[in-house]
This record gives C-alpha cells, structure tokens and sequence, in this order.
C-alpha cells in the first residue's frame, strides 16, 4: 500500500511551515510505517488504514494543542497508534464496549491517551537518564539533534564504531526499559520511535 504517493517534498522547519504543510510532512514521514505496524498487529488492510486516519485525524482536530516540534509531533501520532491499535486487539477479543454509547468510549479513550501519551513521555525520560552520561548524550546527539555518527564522532573526537556500539547499547536499553515497565514487546519499536527524532 502506497499511503504517501501524492504528498510532495515539504521543507522540514516548523517555524517557516503552515499547518497543511507540517501535516502533510508527518503524513509523509510516519504514515507508512504506521500502517505497516498496524497491519503487523491486526492482520488486516483495512483496519491498518482506519489506524492511520485515526491517528492523523487526531492529530489534525488537536494541532493547536500540539507543539509543532517534530518530536512531539511524532510522539503524538505514535502513541495515538499505539492506543489505536491496542483498543482495536480489545474489541477483536471482547464486546467490553458494545454497552456504552459510542461518544463515550471516544472521550474516555481521548483522556485515557493523553494521560498515557504522558506516562510513556516520562518513561522515556526516565529511561534516558540512566543512561551513563557519555552514551546519553551520543545519544541525544544521534535522535534528537539528528547528527550523523560521523559528526558525533568528530564533535567528540571518538571513532564510528564507538558511536556506533554506544547507540546499540542505548538502543537495548530503553527497549528494555519500556518492556520492564509492562509495554507490550510488540510495540516498543513504535515507542522508541516515537520518542527519539
């Protein structure tokens, strides 16, 4: 499935971006992987496809209350899919909300996200900061800061391979943090995702 065929090349600066424009960039960037992650975990084309819809629908009704920060632009649509895609695993086992009206399980669901959405922020942070201080902040340079291993090794005077075992290490590490915290070992890629630009 090709989600993004008709988006153009959008600059990446929020500052210089309309809303249309940072959207479509997001669209453009994590829509494809969410839907593969859907579909993974459903088993079903259509349904990833309303998983993606949902999250990017979300996002649009809420972008206002949203930094347009990449990072937690992206933490948003990934963890609206992360919802998304476990109250859809609930409803394929079980009617729990064939009983209430549906714009009630859409406000519970909405506050429930957003408290999650919280929870897993400071999770990450969490996690980030047992990190040993020179491996926390390669790392930070390498997700956050978006520079190359080549330019931390140089900024730092280190090797490649270095930077490159050193983000391994980082890498497993909030991976199991996450896992130790009770999040589903099937979706921490998404959540690491999420959190590191």
């Amino acid at each position: 499935m090709k989600l993004t065929k008709h988006v153009s090349e959008i600059p990446a600066s929020p500052a210089l971006e309309s809303e249309e424009e940072l959207f479509k960039r997001l669209f453009k960037q994590h829509a494809s992987s969410i839907y593969r992650l859907a579909n993974k975990e459903l088993r079903s084309q259509v349904e990833a496809q309303e998983i993606v819809q949902e999250c990017f629908l979300k996002f649009w009704e809420k972008r206002h209350e949203i930094s347009v920060d990449p990072t937690a632009a992206k933490g948003y649509l990934y963890t609206c899919a992360y919802h998304a895609i476990l109250n859809q695993v609930r409803r394929q086992h079980t009617w729990l909300y064939q009983d209430c009206s549906e714009n009630l399980v859409m406000q519970q669901a909405s506050q429930s996200m957003e408290l999650e959405y919280q929870e897993l922020s400071l999770c990450y942070t969490h996690a980030l900061a047992q990190l040993p201080a020179k491996r926390r902040e390669i790392f930070i340079m390498s997700r956050q800061q978006g520079l190359s291993n080549a330019m931390i090794a140089q900024e730092l005077n280190i090797s490649v391979k270095t930077i490159e075992a050193q983000m391994t290490h980082a890498l497993k590490f909030i991976r199991q943090y996450f896992i130790l915290q009770g999040v589903l070992p099937s979706l921490v890629m998404l959540l690491v995702e999420a959190f590191c630009c």
